[in-house]
């Protein structure tokens, strides 16, 4: 089902009609996704908003969802230096995203529009769209921040308070408001990648910052993919530095991939041949994500560390990022898949990594940290070697380093460079020898706590009694 203008109205007391809104980015909008079919299980109508691309990209939803979920197509505005065919961030390498931000921005009459048509109960929007607030606020309809990040990186970015940090050196270490023990912070080579065009007074890195921070102010609640097995001091002190209900709505585990059934079978079948004949638990698996994309260095060190730890591996290689032709392109060294065809495949295609996570050969995930391929990983019990590149996978990275959960491999402060010997070292420390025992272990804990349905469920119903109680009140007070 979709919508141009017109969506669901609610047509019972206790039943919700909530507007969703994200980002233009496949991490945002998936987890988005996976947050409204469990609402739409209880009985709730969504209206699920982007561009007409990015709907048509996403995964079918279940016929029993499909008539409590609508999807409403509104068109990106063209933007100079945006190509027309880009609608996510998948779609451009990453020192454009800049222009996608701007035609995002574009979307405020007609998001406007939809709203005074629909007048949703409440609506459900991303960081980047800061703005989404104000104009909730002129239609009386309340406003819930969903973060795709976990708690940590809530607190790491904002106390709700005007924030002393000056100087690079002031980020790498956990924030002065944080009143527990804690290393979560970026590294050096992070800091300066993130951040210093912002310190220095560069508006476009500035500008995330400021949005992160005028949504965490106006929002009138905060919703978070995690849950308290996870983080529950996080989870607290983001409550209380912001002064503002905070709701975990669980880590919202998937059970399919992205691409259809069809396609998945035929993509899985050679796959699933080459890792049938691995023994079980003895295979690396290499997938950085969407958008990614390690250096050419990066890569070379990856496969000869590879090489190195003599482990079977899978390796899903993208080789450039967004549409461009004329991008840079990363290769594999010389003669290296022919050298290690007999225990490693490099896979250049897009690959059903839930299946493969859930594939009994696979002994470790070497993952870029990102929270969506994080959650993957230990609903199937695989240990994380981490290797973080951008935005909050630094964050994420220590987090999951500090709780044991992953081992983050070593690297170099001040570039973020790291060597084949220590690739070698992290892979062969998490799968084989017993100092690693400890991540596996860990990883069986995460996989109990990340598919328990049912404590899932009491998170998404806390999070909906929380809504409609809120929604009656208000309802009440217009009465009198």
């Amino acid at each position: 089902m979709e919508s141009k203008l017109v969506p669901f109205m609610a047509n019972r007391d206790d039943e919700l009609h909530i507007a969703m809104f994200p980002w233009l980015a496949f991490g945002h909008m998936i987890p988005f996704l996976e947050l409204a079919k469990l609402i739409a299980q209880k009985g709730h109508k969504i209206s699920f908003i982007s561009t007409p691309r990015n709907i048509d990209r996403l995964p079918k939803l279940p016929p029993h969802l499909a008539p409590f979920i609508n999807f409403v197509k509104i068109p990106l505005p063209y933007v100079e230096n945006l190509p027309r065919s880009a609608e996510a961030t998948a779609d451009l390498p990453a020192e454009d995203v800049v222009h996608l931000k701007k035609a995002y921005d574009c979307l405020q009459e007609p998001l406007s529009n939809f709203l005074q048509s629909s007048l949703p109960d409440w609506i459900v929007f991303d960081f980047v769209s800061y703005w989404v607030p104000d104009i909730a606020c002129k239609f009386n309809i309340p406003s819930v921040y969903f973060s795709i990040f976990i708690s940590a990186c809530l607190c790491y970015l904002s106390s709700g308070e005007e924030d002393y940090r000056r100087v690079i050196e002031d980020y790498i270490v956990a924030p002065k408001w944080v009143p527990f023990p804690s290393k979560v912070a970026y590294r050096l080579f992070e800091v300066r990648k993130i951040f210093e065009a912002g310190i220095t007074g560069d508006e476009s890195n500035i500008y995330d910052i400021k949005r992160f921070q005028e949504t965490m102010k106006n929002c009138d609640l905060i919703a978070a993919r995690t849950c308290f097995g996870l983080e529950p001091e996080w989870l607290q002190l983001t409550e209380q530095l912001h002064q503002k209900p905070v709701f975990p709505v669980g880590v919202l585990p998937r059970e399919t991939d992205q691409d259809s059934e069809e396609d998945q079978e035929e993509t899985w079948k050679p796959i699933k041949k080459w890792l049938d004949r691995q023994e079980k638990r003895s295979v690396v698996y290499i997938a950085f994500g969407s958008e990614a994309l390690p250096s050419q260095e990066e890569v070379i060190e990856i496969a000869h560390g590879l090489e190195l730890s003599g482990l079977p591996f899978f390796w899903v290689l993208r080789k450039s990022c967004g549409l461009s032709e004329e991008e840079e392109v990363v290769d594999l060294p010389n003669g290296f898949e022919d050298r290690v065809k007999d225990r490693g495949m490099v896979f250049t295609n897009w690959a059903p990594q839930l299946r493969i996570l859930g594939h009994e050969s696979i002994g470790a995930f070497l993952t870029h940290s990102g929270i969506c391929s994080v959650v993957e990983a230990l609903q199937h019990g695989r240990p994380l070697v981490l290797l973080p590149f951008n935005s909050d996978q630094g964050l994420n990275a220590k987090l999951l380093e500090e709780k044991k959960i992953g081992y983050l491999m070593p690297r170099n402060e001040e570039d973020g460079s790291f060597t084949r010997n220590s690739v070698a070292e992290s892979l062969r420390l998490v799968i084989v020898e017993e100092e690693g025992k400890i991540y596996r272990d860990k990883a069986e804990e995460m996989r109990a706590l990340f598919t328990d349905k049912d404590r899932q469920s009491r998170y998404v119903d806390a999070f909906l009694d929380y809504l409609k109680t809120q929604r009656l009140r208000e309802n009440g007070n217009k009465v009198t």
